[in-house]
């Protein structure tokens, strides 16, 4: 569903209407941006550190299998005790490519159900699904989620998870009631310098951390081409619906784990400015036709979003979000602390002191912490992850750099091993909220907009969870 024309939008509200109306959605009311803390609805648990019965195999029902969906099939073809049995989509394409890419990664062959927009709902009713992925989109990701959660099975999720703070409180209830994983499949926490870097931080190596910055920058303009299938023929149209940080989460995820978010600190407001829409304006006026359908709309997404976020512990966070002009790739995956720097794209840093004693230049001239290091070979040798240093020639079938293997490969052990996941519905939901967040506050000429506590209070007593002991 990912590389297709949209299902229709009355399916999605049908969805949603259904869903609100069962009872999952006690704490909606008051609590949109802060406020007094939610009640917890009657029967529900947190799911902070949630074990479950270990599965001895993982069987995998997929939704939407378009371009992201497939290379997840592909990856998860090639993880010892992962299991695709049923593929839903309405593309035949998209359905034959994926049937290849499993084959190729040598998996079975997983039963296809295809033929309506419903498709996906006789998937999440089969009894030979533990887990459902999701990959269709934006909208469509919370009500399936939901949904899917409701059938009794675990439940991971393309980015964002929720497009509203509604949505994300939905998918928190329902998380809680079912006592079923909801994770969102951010692969960017599972970077091999993301990795270094919460190793190094765990080790204490900056010191006190007092700011960070994250970005995605990625120019996204030929999406406008797409008409027919791929992540423009439906993403196109975010940019005439919402002017704020649209994609927040590739550079936030891996900040939230530096700082501890839900598990010791937690997000508490953001201020938001978005610069003129011009980019895609220029680009479809330059690069396609006149009678194209995208040719003419009316974009309203600042080309550039800055949106600062303050932590109840006092730290900074500045997240940038830019897929309208030509700027080279970046996510800018910085941290500050009181001992040091580190700044990626390209990857360099500066320590002041390590193992009791300062940090001199090579030549000796001068402290070290006045120039970037970027020869990044020892510190790779001293601080790489341990499950890159185990997975690192693996990971490399995976797509993303190795990103989306080590991913996959964490949820598949864990869930085999019984263990909590990396990432849980409280930080989907919060790491999705800077999307209407950063909506409202440039609307409201940046004024600051308060996170809500998916937590409810439970952030201050959680410790972190580590990603992989």
């Amino acid at each position: 569903m990912e590389d297709q024309d949209r299902p229709d939008q009355p399916d999605r509200r049908r969805l949603l209407g259904s869903l609100l109306s069962t009872g999952a959605t006690t704490a909606l009311a008051g609590c949109a941006s802060g406020g007094p803390l939610a009640p917890l609805p009657t029967g529900n648990k947190s799911v902070q550190g949630l074990k479950v019965p270990a599965l001895n195999e993982v069987r995998i029902g997929m939704i939407g299998v378009g371009q992201r969906g497939g290379e997840l099939a592909q990856t998860l073809g090639r993880i010892e005790g992962a299991r695709i049995t049923a593929i839903a989509d309405t593309d035949p394409q998209a359905i034959d490519k994926t049937l290849g890419l499993i084959s190729q990664a040598r998996g079975t062959r997983p039963e296809v159900i295809t033929g309506s927009s419903g498709a996906w709902e006789r998937l999440i009713a089969r009894t030979d699904v533990d887990a459902v992925f999701i990959a269709t989109p934006w909208e469509l990701h919370t009500p399936m989620a939901v949904a899917a959660m409701k059938s009794g099975k675990h439940v991971f999720v393309e980015t964002p998870a929720a497009l509203t703070v509604n949505e994300g409180w939905l998918l928190v209830d329902t998380a809680e009631a079912t006592q079923r994983h909801c994770m969102m499949l951010e692969s960017c926490c599972y970077g091999r310098e993301e990795m270094m870097l919460l190793n190094m931080i765990r080790q204490g190596l900056f010191g006190e951390l007092v700011h960070a910055e994250g970005a995605y920058f990625h120019d996204l303009r030929q999406q406008l081409k797409e008409v027919a299938r791929g992540p423009g023929s439906w993403r196109t149209l975010r940019y005439t619906q919402h002017n704020g940080n649209l994609y927040p989460t590739h550079g936030l995820g891996p900040i939230a784990q530096y700082f501890n978010i839900q598990r010791g600190d937690r997000f508490e407001y953001l201020n938001s400015q978005s610069s003129n829409a011009r980019g895609l304006a220029a680009y479809a006026n330059r690069e396609l036709p006149a009678g194209h359908p995208h040719a003419r709309l009316p974009f309203i997404t600042g080309d550039v979003n800055t949106s600062v976020i303050k932590c109840a512990s006092g730290r900074t966070v500045l997240l940038q979000h830019d897929t309208s002009t030509p700027r080279p790739y970046s996510r800018l995956n910085t941290v500050v602390g009181t001992n040091g720097v580190f700044s990626g794209f390209p990857d360099r840093i500066a320590i002041e002191m390590m193992d009791g004693r300062k940090l001199m230049t090579p030549t000796g001239g001068r402290e070290a912490s006045r120039e970037w290091d970027t020869d990044m070979k020892p510190w790779f040798d001293r601080f790489d992850h341990p499950v890159w240093k185990q997975l690192g020639t693996q990971a490399q079938q995976g797509g993303a750099g190795g990103m989306d293997f080590v991913m996959l490969w964490r949820v598949i052990y864990n869930l085999r091993q019984g263990l909590p996941m990396d990432q849980d519905v409280y930080d989907a939901a919060t790491w999705s909220a800077v999307l209407p967040l950063s909506c409202e506050s440039v609307a409201d000429r940046g004024n600051a907009k308060d996170f809500p506590d998916f937590t409810r209070g439970r952030w201050k007593a959680s410790r972190p969870l580590g990603v992989m002991a």
